[in-house]
């Protein structure tokens, strides 16, 4: 018999009454715990409002050490453990004042400029500015695609303001902001925003496999509000890759968590998720290597998934991370088959290994210009190098942003191919972590050999290049 779960009807005014009522509070405390800030948050309950304040401290490049979540009922009450980057607490007055106004403010409009303004540091733009027009693309992953595509929207007169590419299991994700390069701001003419589609639409086919579908969809931007369809730049690519099945062939770790040793010692690199049923909740138990914004990853996976966290812990035990979610889905429901317990554990797989840092990490610093994300993909792409995440904007006449780059192969990159890019781009991109290349640990043949490999892998991207802009004609 199928269970049928019954949940009160909720006015929408009475829901609202009761939120101006009972606004938010935001108490950051700094005398509680010796080694971190806290920010305790209770108010009204909502859904979705705790991946909410979650992306307000992602989004400042905070570490959530702990947390404590518990909303159970029409009224939440949450505490968050966290530092800045460098493992101090949170002194300054405009950045408390910020974290308290954007989480207040994420309940009813969204942070505004004059919030942004009045913080005396740069916050990352996961959310341009609505002078620019958004592009949605996905599709099969190749080398050197993130430079086809910036290279034809150079070649059309098309400034990249900013770009996020996430690729994982040979699919990649990009939202790309522009503006006219000819005339400044937006594109707004329909017939300019077809065209750019078009010539998008022609590099993601390009090299596709009968049957594989891309998709390029354009976000329009209103002169005086969000554009339609709106949303934070990363959990925009969280729901693409998920569009785009990503998940299908993702496993976690065989070893439960607490039997597997490797992971307790810090040398396991695969997910553990573990799901159970418990006193009319569904309890997913993860554990994995801690990085940066885990917490954001994968409760924006519960979120997409329709599930509403009642309940929940997460922490570091050294290099380790745990988080345990007691939770039901939007109608109440819990997870009763195995098939829906495994579907869970492949998307919470997804969404945590999407960002892994795979590759070196270029960093780049310099001025700002059209083209520049194409002349920057080109050399990275000629020097026999793939792009697996990048993320780049602009800070008024400045351009900044981050590339991880592996061979063509998905493998370790050649030092000298990397120093080949650093040298070619003129000192605006640098290696971060690069290894000393080791002397004499090749011999002459070996390097003649990937010279030769060098050689062919620029000669078939420029041949590839080539037939791309034919192609566009």
């Amino acid at each position: 018999m199928m269970e049928i779960a019954y949940q009160p009807r909720i006015d929408s005014e009475i829901e609202s009454l009761v939120e101006r009522i009972n606004p938010p509070r935001v108490c950051v405390d700094n005398d509680s715990d010796p080694e971190c800030t806290l920010i305790k948050v209770d108010s009204a309950n909502k859904y979705g409002i705790l991946l909410d304040m979650v992306q307000v401290l992602a989004d400042l490049d905070l570490v959530i050490s702990k947390c404590y979540i518990s909303s159970d009922g029409e009224w939440f009450m949450d505490v968050f453990h966290v530092t800045d980057q460098l493992g101090n607490k949170l002194t300054d007055r405009s950045l408390i004042l910020y974290i308290q106004q954007a989480i207040c403010s994420s309940r009813t409009g969204g942070i505004t400029k004059e919030m942004q303004s009045n913080l005396k540091r740069e916050v990352q733009q996961r959310h341009v500015s609505t002078e620019h027009t958004a592009f949605e693309i996905t599709g099969i992953n190749r080398p050197g695609l993130l430079s086809e595509i910036s290279a034809v929207l150079s070649d059309i007169g098309c400034h990249v303001t900013a770009a996020v590419a996430w690729t994982h299991h040979e699919r990649a994700a990009m939202v790309i902001y522009l503006e006219d390069g000819f005339n400044g701001g937006p594109i707004i003419d329909p017939i300019r925003k077809a065209q750019v589609k078009d010539h998008l639409d022609t590099v993601m086919e390009a090299h596709h496999r009968v049957g594989d579908v891309s998709h390029v969809v354009v976000r329009v931007v209103e002169a005086k509000g969000a554009p339609v369809g709106w949303a934070h730049t990363e959990r925009r690519l969280h729901e693409l890759m998920y569009g785009e099945g990503d998940y299908e062939n993702c496993f976690d770790c065989d070893c439960f968590g607490d039997r597997c040793d490797a992971l307790w010692r810090g040398r396991c690199e695969r997910i553990h998720v573990t799901i159970e049923a418990c006193n009319g909740y569904s309890m997913v138990n993860v554990k994995c290597r801690d990085r940066p914004k885990l917490l954001f990853d994968t409760v924006c996976a519960l979120k997409e998934l329709q599930f509403v966290v009642f309940h929940a812990v997460a922490g570091a035990k050294g290099s380790t991370a745990e988080q345990e979610y007691f939770i039901r889905k939007k109608n109440g429901c819990t997870l009763e088959t195995e098939v829906q317990r495994e579907r869970l554990r492949h998307c919470l797989v997804a969404a945590i290994s999407r960002r892994a840092s795979r590759g070196l990490k270029l960093e780049i610093r310099t001025e700002n210009k059209m083209g520049l994300l194409s002349d920057v993909t080109r050399v990275v792409r000629e020097n026999g190098l793939s792009i697996t995440r990048a993320e780049m904007c602009t800070q008024g006449e400045i351009a900044v942003g981050s590339f991880y780059v592996t061979d063509v192969n998905g493998g370790e990159t050649d030092p000298s191919a990397v120093e080949a890019v650093e040298r070619e781009l003129g000192g605006a991109v640098k290696a971060v972590g690069m290894m000393p290349k080791r002397m004499g640990s090749t011999s002459d043949s070996v390097e003649q050999d990937k010279a030769k490999s060098s050689i062919g892998r620029l000669f078939w991207s420029r041949l590839e290049r080539l037939s791309t802009s034919i192609r566009s004609l």
